[in-house]
Protein backbone atom coordinates (compact mmCIF):
# COMPACT_ATOMS: atom_id res chain seq x y z
CA UNK A 1 0.00 0.00 0.00
CA UNK A 2 1.41 3.26 -1.30
CA UNK A 3 1.90 5.95 2.09
CA UNK A 4 0.60 9.38 2.16
CA UNK A 5 3.10 11.72 2.91
CA UNK A 6 3.22 14.15 5.88
CA UNK A 7 5.54 17.23 6.20
CA UNK A 8 6.50 18.06 10.20
CA UNK A 9 7.10 21.37 11.42
CA UNK A 10 8.85 22.14 15.21
CA UNK A 11 9.64 25.74 16.37
CA UNK A 12 11.32 25.67 19.77
CA UNK A 13 11.44 28.90 21.73
CA UNK A 14 12.20 30.09 25.06
CA UNK A 15 8.93 29.42 26.31
CA UNK A 16 6.78 26.64 24.44
CA UNK A 17 7.70 23.99 21.80
CA UNK A 18 4.97 23.84 18.83
CA UNK A 19 5.05 20.60 16.79
CA UNK A 20 2.57 20.86 13.18
CA UNK A 21 2.31 17.93 10.96
CA UNK A 22 0.33 18.73 7.32
CA UNK A 23 -0.55 17.03 4.60
CA UNK A 24 0.84 17.32 1.04
CA UNK A 25 -2.08 20.19 0.71
CA UNK A 26 -0.86 21.94 3.71
CA UNK A 27 -3.78 21.15 5.65
CA UNK A 28 -2.93 20.89 8.86
CA UNK A 29 -3.16 16.95 10.17
CA UNK A 30 -1.86 17.81 13.92
CA UNK A 31 -0.54 20.48 16.21
CA UNK A 32 0.51 20.43 19.86
CA UNK A 33 1.32 23.12 22.07
CA UNK A 34 3.72 22.71 25.12
CA UNK A 35 6.32 24.12 27.17
CA UNK A 36 9.46 23.61 27.14
CA UNK A 37 10.04 23.80 31.14
CA UNK A 38 13.73 24.51 30.51
CA UNK A 39 14.26 20.90 28.44
CA UNK A 40 13.82 21.51 24.28
CA UNK A 41 14.85 17.98 23.80
CA UNK A 42 12.47 16.61 25.89
CA UNK A 43 10.02 18.72 25.18
CA UNK A 44 10.58 17.63 21.43
CA UNK A 45 10.11 13.93 21.89
CA UNK A 46 6.68 14.51 23.93
CA UNK A 47 5.71 16.15 21.49
CA UNK A 48 6.27 14.20 18.20
CA UNK A 49 5.13 10.96 20.89
CA UNK A 50 1.62 13.04 21.33
CA UNK A 51 1.93 13.20 17.72
CA UNK A 52 3.10 9.56 16.81
CA UNK A 53 -0.32 8.15 18.65
CA UNK A 54 -2.56 10.65 16.86
CA UNK A 55 -1.22 8.91 13.37
CA UNK A 56 -2.60 6.65 10.52
CA UNK A 57 -0.34 4.17 9.81
CA UNK A 58 -1.10 5.12 5.88
CA UNK A 59 1.13 8.36 6.51
CA UNK A 60 4.88 8.85 6.28
CA UNK A 61 7.34 11.99 7.64
CA UNK A 62 8.43 13.14 4.25
CA UNK A 63 10.17 16.20 5.51
CA UNK A 64 10.80 18.50 8.44
CA UNK A 65 11.65 21.71 8.82
CA UNK A 66 12.82 23.52 12.39
CA UNK A 67 12.45 26.85 13.84
CA UNK A 68 13.19 29.45 16.27
CA UNK A 69 16.29 29.84 19.02
CA UNK A 70 16.56 26.23 19.27
CA UNK A 71 16.36 25.15 15.71
CA UNK A 72 19.90 24.07 14.92
CA UNK A 73 19.85 22.01 18.21
CA UNK A 74 16.21 20.40 18.10
CA UNK A 75 17.64 20.37 14.29
CA UNK A 76 20.25 17.97 14.94
CA UNK A 77 17.98 16.09 17.59
CA UNK A 78 15.20 15.12 14.76
CA UNK A 79 17.22 14.80 12.00
CA UNK A 80 15.51 18.11 9.77
CA UNK A 81 15.80 18.65 5.98
CA UNK A 82 15.68 22.37 6.48
CA UNK A 83 16.39 24.77 9.18
CA UNK A 84 15.02 28.44 9.13
CA UNK A 85 14.70 31.46 11.04
CA UNK A 86 11.42 32.14 12.91
CA UNK A 87 10.73 35.49 10.31
CA UNK A 88 10.87 33.19 7.47
CA UNK A 89 8.72 30.48 9.07
CA UNK A 90 5.98 33.07 10.56
CA UNK A 91 5.89 34.99 7.26
CA UNK A 92 5.31 32.05 5.30
CA UNK A 93 2.06 30.92 7.52
CA UNK A 94 0.92 33.63 7.34
CA UNK A 95 0.68 34.43 4.00
CA UNK A 96 -0.44 30.82 3.11
CA UNK A 97 -3.41 32.10 5.17
CA UNK A 98 -3.71 35.41 4.38
CA UNK A 99 -2.13 36.28 1.23
CA UNK A 100 -3.69 39.73 1.47
CA UNK A 101 -1.05 40.50 4.67
CA UNK A 102 1.54 43.48 4.65
CA UNK A 103 2.21 43.25 8.28
CA UNK A 104 2.89 40.93 10.97
CA UNK A 105 2.99 41.24 14.62
CA UNK A 106 4.24 38.14 15.99
CA UNK A 107 5.04 37.85 20.07
CA UNK A 108 6.01 35.40 22.21
CA UNK A 109 6.76 34.58 26.07
CA UNK A 110 10.72 36.16 25.78
CA UNK A 111 10.66 38.18 22.47
CA UNK A 112 8.88 39.98 20.26
CA UNK A 113 8.71 40.78 16.42
CA UNK A 114 7.58 42.92 13.33
CA UNK A 115 7.72 41.85 9.91
CA UNK A 116 7.12 44.12 7.10
CA UNK A 117 5.09 42.12 3.95
CA UNK A 118 4.99 43.89 0.67
CA UNK A 119 3.44 42.50 -2.69
CA UNK A 120 3.81 38.68 -0.72
CA UNK A 121 7.39 39.06 0.15
CA UNK A 122 9.18 40.29 3.68
CA UNK A 123 10.76 43.25 3.12
CA UNK A 124 11.62 44.22 6.51
CA UNK A 125 11.68 43.04 9.95
CA UNK A 126 12.84 44.39 13.56
CA UNK A 127 12.76 42.03 17.18
CA UNK A 128 12.92 42.89 20.31
CA UNK A 129 15.57 40.99 22.61
CA UNK A 130 16.38 42.96 25.20
CA UNK A 131 13.16 44.16 27.60
CA UNK A 132 10.71 42.19 28.14
CA UNK A 133 8.17 44.55 28.40
CA UNK A 134 6.75 44.19 25.13
CA UNK A 135 6.62 40.30 25.46
CA UNK A 136 4.89 37.93 27.21
CA UNK A 137 6.28 37.56 30.57
CA UNK A 138 5.49 40.71 30.67
CA UNK A 139 1.88 39.98 30.89
CA UNK A 140 2.32 36.81 32.55
CA UNK A 141 4.36 38.67 35.71
CA UNK A 142 1.49 41.19 36.60
CA UNK A 143 -1.34 38.42 36.66
CA UNK A 144 0.90 36.74 39.15
CA UNK A 145 1.29 39.76 40.93
CA UNK A 146 -2.69 40.31 41.03
CA UNK A 147 -3.08 37.03 41.85
CA UNK A 148 -5.04 36.01 38.83
CA UNK A 149 -4.28 33.37 35.82
CA UNK A 150 -3.30 35.16 32.38
CA UNK A 151 -7.13 33.95 31.54
CA UNK A 152 -8.51 35.83 33.39
CA UNK A 153 -6.52 38.68 32.92
CA UNK A 154 -7.48 38.39 29.15
CA UNK A 155 -11.18 38.46 30.08
CA UNK A 156 -11.24 41.42 32.73
CA UNK A 157 -9.50 42.90 30.32
CA UNK A 158 -13.06 43.25 28.02
CA UNK A 159 -14.75 44.50 31.05
CA UNK A 160 -13.20 47.71 31.45
CA UNK A 161 -14.78 50.89 31.02
CA UNK A 162 -12.40 53.25 31.61
CA UNK A 163 -8.83 51.84 31.07
CA UNK A 164 -6.00 53.34 33.79
CA UNK A 165 -2.96 54.91 32.20
CA UNK A 166 -0.17 52.44 33.42
CA UNK A 167 3.48 53.27 32.65
CA UNK A 168 4.60 50.57 29.97
CA UNK A 169 8.14 50.99 29.43
CA UNK A 170 9.28 48.61 31.59
CA UNK A 171 8.32 45.65 33.66
CA UNK A 172 9.65 47.26 37.44
CA UNK A 173 8.08 50.65 36.51
CA UNK A 174 4.88 48.83 35.44
CA UNK A 175 4.77 47.35 38.49
CA UNK A 176 5.33 50.04 40.61
CA UNK A 177 2.57 51.85 38.72
CA UNK A 178 -0.03 49.36 38.81
CA UNK A 179 0.63 49.13 42.93
CA UNK A 180 0.13 52.89 42.93
CA UNK A 181 -3.00 52.67 40.96
CA UNK A 182 -4.59 49.76 43.03
CA UNK A 183 -3.40 51.67 46.06
CA UNK A 184 -5.59 54.70 44.86
CA UNK A 185 -8.60 52.78 44.18
CA UNK A 186 -8.80 52.16 40.29
CA UNK A 187 -10.99 48.77 39.28
CA UNK A 188 -8.45 45.76 38.66
CA UNK A 189 -10.28 45.71 35.49
CA UNK A 190 -9.28 49.03 34.11
CA UNK A 191 -5.50 48.39 35.68
CA UNK A 192 -5.66 44.84 33.50
CA UNK A 193 -6.68 46.40 30.10
CA UNK A 194 -4.61 49.42 30.95
CA UNK A 195 -1.62 46.99 31.22
CA UNK A 196 -2.65 45.40 27.98
CA UNK A 197 -2.59 48.69 26.39
CA UNK A 198 0.87 49.72 27.63
CA UNK A 199 2.08 46.34 26.33
CA UNK A 200 0.67 47.50 22.77
CA UNK A 201 2.40 50.94 23.23
CA UNK A 202 5.53 49.58 24.22
CA UNK A 203 5.50 47.33 21.26
CA UNK A 204 4.44 49.99 18.75
CA UNK A 205 6.70 52.85 20.10
CA UNK A 206 9.79 50.45 20.19
CA UNK A 207 9.37 47.37 18.29
CA UNK A 208 7.87 49.16 15.47
CA UNK A 209 9.74 52.30 15.60
CA UNK A 210 10.52 53.87 12.32
CA UNK A 211 8.27 51.06 10.21
CA UNK A 212 4.88 51.75 7.76
CA UNK A 213 2.21 49.71 9.48
CA UNK A 214 -0.19 49.30 7.28
CA UNK A 215 -3.43 46.58 7.05
CA UNK A 216 -4.30 43.98 7.12
CA UNK A 217 -2.57 43.50 10.19
CA UNK A 218 -1.58 40.11 11.32
CA UNK A 219 -1.78 38.99 15.22
CA UNK A 220 -0.03 35.55 15.93
CA UNK A 221 1.98 33.87 18.55
CA UNK A 222 0.92 32.90 21.80
CA UNK A 223 -0.26 36.55 23.12
CA UNK A 224 -2.68 36.23 19.88
CA UNK A 225 -5.12 34.63 22.34
CA UNK A 226 -5.54 36.91 25.08
CA UNK A 227 -8.42 39.04 24.46
CA UNK A 228 -7.36 42.56 26.05
CA UNK A 229 -4.23 42.53 23.67
CA UNK A 230 -6.19 42.06 20.77
CA UNK A 231 -8.51 44.94 22.08
CA UNK A 232 -5.65 46.80 22.76
CA UNK A 233 -3.76 46.64 19.53
CA UNK A 234 -7.36 47.28 17.63
CA UNK A 235 -7.90 50.39 19.69
CA UNK A 236 -4.28 51.73 18.98
CA UNK A 237 -4.41 51.42 15.58
CA UNK A 238 -7.71 52.08 14.45
CA UNK A 239 -8.31 48.94 12.52
CA UNK A 240 -9.42 45.23 13.29
CA UNK A 241 -5.95 42.99 13.33
CA UNK A 242 -6.72 39.37 12.38
CA UNK A 243 -5.94 36.66 14.44
CA UNK A 244 -5.52 33.72 12.30
CA UNK A 245 -5.86 29.45 12.16
CA UNK A 246 -3.19 27.98 13.95
CA UNK A 247 -2.05 31.59 15.77
CA UNK A 248 -0.91 29.49 18.35
CA UNK A 249 1.89 27.32 16.57
CA UNK A 250 2.04 29.63 13.58
CA UNK A 251 6.04 29.28 13.03
CA UNK A 252 5.98 25.21 13.13
CA UNK A 253 2.99 25.76 10.87
CA UNK A 254 5.25 27.83 8.07
CA UNK A 255 8.34 25.73 9.36
CA UNK A 256 6.06 22.56 8.13
CA UNK A 257 4.77 24.67 5.06
CA UNK A 258 8.39 25.22 4.17
CA UNK A 259 9.20 21.33 4.38
CA UNK A 260 6.15 20.63 1.96
CA UNK A 261 7.55 23.08 -0.41
CA UNK A 262 11.67 21.94 -0.58
CA UNK A 263 9.73 18.03 0.16
CA UNK A 264 13.32 16.25 -0.06
CA UNK A 265 13.66 13.20 -2.46
CA UNK A 266 15.18 11.51 0.52
CA UNK A 267 14.09 13.04 4.91
CA UNK A 268 16.67 13.22 7.27
CA UNK A 269 14.45 12.54 9.79
CA UNK A 270 15.48 10.09 12.50
CA UNK A 271 12.12 8.78 13.15
CA UNK A 272 9.62 7.94 15.94
CA UNK A 273 12.60 5.73 17.95
CA UNK A 274 14.01 9.38 19.00
CA UNK A 275 11.40 9.67 21.07
CA UNK A 276 12.31 6.61 23.36
CA UNK A 277 16.26 7.49 23.41
CA UNK A 278 18.34 9.27 26.27
CA UNK A 279 19.57 12.28 24.03
CA UNK A 280 22.18 14.52 25.91
CA UNK A 281 24.58 17.08 25.53
CA UNK A 282 27.89 18.33 26.51
CA UNK A 283 29.71 21.38 26.14
CA UNK A 284 33.26 21.86 24.91
CA UNK A 285 35.52 25.22 24.10
CA UNK A 286 37.24 25.01 20.63
CA UNK A 287 41.21 26.62 21.31
CA UNK A 288 41.75 26.60 17.59
CA UNK A 289 41.12 30.22 17.03
CA UNK A 290 40.76 33.72 19.08
CA UNK A 291 37.30 33.10 18.71
CA UNK A 292 37.19 30.35 21.55
CA UNK A 293 33.66 29.23 20.61
CA UNK A 294 31.39 27.09 23.19
CA UNK A 295 30.61 24.35 21.19
CA UNK A 296 27.55 22.36 22.37
CA UNK A 297 27.57 18.43 21.05
CA UNK A 298 24.54 16.34 20.91
CA UNK A 299 25.08 12.76 22.24
CA UNK A 300 23.22 9.90 21.27
CA UNK A 301 23.89 6.62 22.60
CA UNK A 302 27.41 7.71 23.15
CA UNK A 303 27.52 9.16 19.66
CA UNK A 304 27.62 13.03 17.98
CA UNK A 305 24.81 13.19 16.15
CA UNK A 306 25.31 17.13 15.56
CA UNK A 307 27.16 20.21 16.85
CA UNK A 308 26.22 24.04 17.62
CA UNK A 309 27.15 27.22 18.51
CA UNK A 310 30.49 27.91 16.60
CA UNK A 311 31.04 30.61 14.82
CA UNK A 312 32.51 28.59 11.57
CA UNK A 313 31.27 25.20 10.07
CA UNK A 314 34.17 23.42 11.72
CA UNK A 315 32.24 21.57 13.82
CA UNK A 316 28.66 20.79 12.21
CA UNK A 317 28.40 17.26 11.18
CA UNK A 318 27.16 15.87 7.62
CA UNK A 319 24.03 14.86 9.35
CA UNK A 320 22.78 17.99 10.96
CA UNK A 321 20.14 18.70 8.27
CA UNK A 322 19.94 21.70 6.00
CA UNK A 323 21.12 24.81 8.16
CA UNK A 324 20.11 27.82 6.63
CA UNK A 325 19.31 31.15 8.14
Amino acid sequence: MMKSKGYLGIDVGSISTNVVLTDAAGDVLFSAYRRVDGNPIHSVQGAILDMKGNLPDTLEIAGVCTTGSARTLIGAVVGADIVKNEISTHARAALHLHPEARTIFEIGGQDSKVTLIRNGVVVDFAMNLVCAAGTGSFLDSQAKRLNISIEELSERALLSRDPTPIAGRCTVFAESDMIHKQQTGHHQNDIVMGLCQAMARNFLGNVCAGKEILAPVILQGGVSANKGIRRAFNEALKTEVIIPRHNMVMGAYGAALIALRTDPPATRFRGFSLCDREIATRCFRCEDCPNRCEVIEIIDHGAPIGRSGGRCRKWESDNQGGVSP
